[in-house]
């Protein structure tokens, strides 16, 4: 049940608990319990509205951050990951492959906002070798929703 439980609200977590109840074949005290194990466990973390903000008059930059960094002896990356989403700024950081280190997610009032976050207060950081900015220009697809409609053939069809 946990499993199958965990997908269904990892897309819905705003789905009734009945209803939930329903779908797992099981009593709804028993989704209600379950769920209170995992979040006690740590395995539900927080529940989140996805918005698009684009369609809102509210201005938002969005930006992943590459960060290439110096591990620190016996923590690894763990200490400076902890010093980076600390900062309000940072929605998530991730300890990625490849030819950098940690992704780090960023939201900003504007381009020049991020940029200066960047700038003036991650590279600074003892043990960060470089960093890449990636802004985030268009959404299509977040959390697995699609945010933006599908593309139709807005061309005449010809008939003979």
């Amino acid at each position: 049940m946990r499993e199958e439980l965990l997908k269904i609200i990892e897309k819905n977590s705003r789905i009734d608990l009945k209803e939930l109840a329903v779908i797992l074949g099981v009593e709804e005290i028993d989704v209600v319990n379950e769920m209170a194990a995992m979040e006690a466990e740590g395995i539900i973390c927080g529940y989140h509205t996805l918005i698009d903000w684009e369609k809102t008059s509210i201005e938002k930059v969005s930006a992943l951050i590459e960060v290439r960094v110096t591990p620190q002896r016996g923590q690894g990356f763990d200490r400076i990951a902890e010093r980076i989403y600390k900062y309000p700024e940072v929605s998530a950081v991730y300890l990625i492959s490849g030819g950098f280190d940690l992704l780090v997610t960023l939201e900003g009032k504007s381009l020049k906002e991020v940029s200066a976050f960047v700038s003036d207060k991650l590279a600074p950081l003892e043990s960060i070798l470089s960093t890449a900015t990636h802004f985030i220009l268009k959404k299509y697809k977040d959390h697995g929703t699609v945010l933006t409609k599908k593309y139709e053939d807005q061309r005449e069809k010809i008939t003979p």
